[in-house]
């Protein structure tokens, strides 16, 4: 007998919704992808419909529908919200519904790194922000069974910490944590000791508490930030505003302060487990500084981080966590050859077909090319300079473009970095580029010996890719952007680094395909992956938002399938053309 359970993440910073069926993870979506909306936080409603239609399953067939608690204060307010919502999504008699299934924020952030890592034993440990009681919590899995150790509440939070800073320094809350990050290789760590002397105790497991004269129960990390500008003597930077010295030391300072924290906590919950393996989830696991230091200098032998760390993972935890804890399907070792998710596309998929009849009614101009001559052709557009927005197959889940909604370039060009920051992504210059490798070929170019499909691990650029750097082009701060730092300058960061991707034969063919084209054409396995988005926009879902941005953008060819679009063959736009293609992008998700 077929069992199926809906998992929802919703009224939260990423709502989303997953289907989850017989062992497999069938469909899984955000809400933002379809309503448009960054970070969407509304009831799933889209999402959901969505799933449901990729399983071909009615609101009736489910076995249980598994909702992550919304953070607090919810009850009784949102009840009755929450009530409404589902009797929308269901569209039948309310007689008929599945069971609703309350799964607590933490017990789904830590089934959705257990229950579908590689791992069939291990310790997880799940950090997020102050939405909820629960900010930071250590878990023990074994089969399908998965047992708390340990919490910490809020307001004592990493990621409400990490977010002050972020705030402080003139980013946004909530989606400029990565900025922050990146910042951060600029400037000098300055501002540890004052950290860890008056903002925080750190014990030697790694546990912490945070002073609630700083980060007082349910204040926002804006009032925290208001409070630690007084405390540096540094005003909080208005967006937009130049980055100075200071900015880049306090990004220095929590980055480093957070590094250790994290080893600390991994390095206790060794001692306390004796784990051989390591499952992460929460917002704070998507910093892939961190998790490149816990890898390499932490204590357990192998980390996975759940792809959708964050509040949208949550949904998937929910479904896992019923299907594994309250049905009680069994969980051994030898159905456990990888991962579960399937290399995170697990979103909408649209034919060639469907996506000509879209492209047909903006006026665009496009050519249908076979598989033997689309790839070298991208290839070789690639390493002539120009800049590929790339839709294939399914969308991926989670904040990562791994291939599926991507915008690719040549890692070699000096210049890439620069020209993607300013006139296609139109975001901060100082911010780095991540690099998709072939499997096979991580060694030659990167300082790291494991698979890294899902880009969550940060690792040094290899020495022999390297150029040095003679002491009269050293330079500080900001004006340390435009020296190349090896022979993929595009994805080098300053400190040498890089936030990898490797491609793996099984996980994403035509990707892959395309690396090989482009290292057959110029000797090198990498390209610059970016998701296929601007500044504060969702990655794309569907052909027509594909399109928008394409035309919206510098972009210099889209490829949607088979299909290759040429900036230089399209017909211009007015904006009320635009803006009728903005109304309607949202419409036709396809299967």
């Amino acid at each position: 007998m077929t069992t199926a359970i809906l998992g929802l993440a919703a009224y939260c910073h990423d709502s989303a919704a997953v289907l989850f069926r017989d062992g497999e993870i069938v469909a899984a979506a955000q809400e933002e992808r379809f309503s448009r909306r960054k970070f969407d936080p509304a009831f799933p409603s889209r999402a959901a419909r969505w799933c449901l239609a990729q399983a071909e399953l009615r609101w009736d067939q489910l076995a249980a529908v598994a909702l992550v608690r919304p953070p607090l204060p919810w009850q009784p307010e949102r009840a009755g919200d929450l009530h409404r919502d589902l009797a929308g999504l269901a569209g039948t008699d309310p007689g008929a519904a599945p069971p609703l299934l309350l799964v607590a924020r933490h017990r789904a952030h830590a089934a959705s790194a257990f229950f579908a890592s590689p791992f069939v034993e291990a310790a997880a440990l799940c950090l997020d922000g102050a939405d909820g009681e629960t900010t930071t919590s250590a878990w023990l899995g074994e089969g399908n069974r998965l047992a708390p150790l340990w919490t910490i509440d809020a307001p004592h939070s990493l990621g409400l910490l990490y977010s002050a800073f972020t705030s402080l320094c003139g980013f946004e809350v909530g989606a400029g944590e990565y900025k922050l990050m990146g910042l951060a290789p600029y400037g000098d760590p300055r501002f540890t000791g004052a950290i860890l002397e008056r903002l925080m105790r750190v014990k030697e497991d790694g546990r912490f508490r945070l002073d609630e004269g700083y980060f007082a129960p349910a204040a926002p990390a804006s009032l925290a930030a208001q409070r630690l500008a007084a405390l540096f003597g540094i005003p909080k930077r208005s967006p937009g505003a130049p980055i100075l010295n200071e900015h880049m030391d306090l990004a220095r300072s929590i980055q480093a302060v957070t590094e250790d924290v994290v080893l600390k906590l991994a390095r206790g919950l060794h001692s306390l487990t004796g784990a051989e393996n390591l499952c992460l989830a929460g917002g704070v696991a998507l910093n892939c500084v961190a998790n490149g230091r816990l890898l390499r200098e932490g204590p357990f032998r192998d980390v996975w981080v759940q792809p959708a760390a964050g509040d949208a993972g949550s949904a998937l935890g929910a479904a896992l966590s019923v299907w594994h804890e309250r049905v009680g399907f069994r969980r051994d070792r030898a159905d456990r050859s990888g991962d579960l998710m399937l290399g995170c596309f697990l979103g909408p998929a649209f034919d060639d077909t469907a996506t000509e009849a879209v492209l047909a009614s903006t006026g665009a101009v496009w050519t249908r090319l076979p598989d033997d001559l689309l790839f070298a052709r991208v290839a070789d557009l690639l390493a002539g300079g120009a800049v590929v927005g790339w839709m294939q197959d399914r969308m991926e889940f989670g904040p990562r473009a791994l291939g599926a909604r991507s915008i690719l370039a040549d890692p070699r060009d000096p210049g890439m970095q620069s020209r993607l920051n300013r006139k296609i992504k139109f975001r901060e210059s100082f911010r780095p580029f991540a690099p998709a490798v072939l499997a096979e070929r991580l060694g030659g170019w990167f300082a790291h010996d494991r698979p890294s499909p899902y880009m969550l691990f940060t690792a040094p650029v290899a020495p022999a890719a390297r150029i040095p750097l003679s002491d009269e082009e050293e330079a500080t701060g900001l004006d340390r952007l435009g020296l190349a730092r090896s022979r993929i300058p595009a994805v080098t960061h300053v400190d040498y680094s890089a936030r990898i991707q490797t491609v793996h034969p099984d996980c994403n063919p035509r990707f892959r395909r395309l690396l090989e084209a482009f290292e057959k054409q110029t000797g090198c396995p990498v390209l610059v992956n970016t998701s296929f988005n601007v500044r504060d926009e969702p990655i794309v879902c569907t052909p027509l938002d594909a399109w928008r941005c394409f035309v919206a953008t510098d972009m210099d060819y889209l490829c949607i399938g088979n299909l290759l679009l040429a900036r230089s063959d399209q017909p211009s736009l007015g904006g009320e053309r635009l803006a009728a293609l903005a109304a309607s992008s949202a419409e036709g998700v396809g299967s």
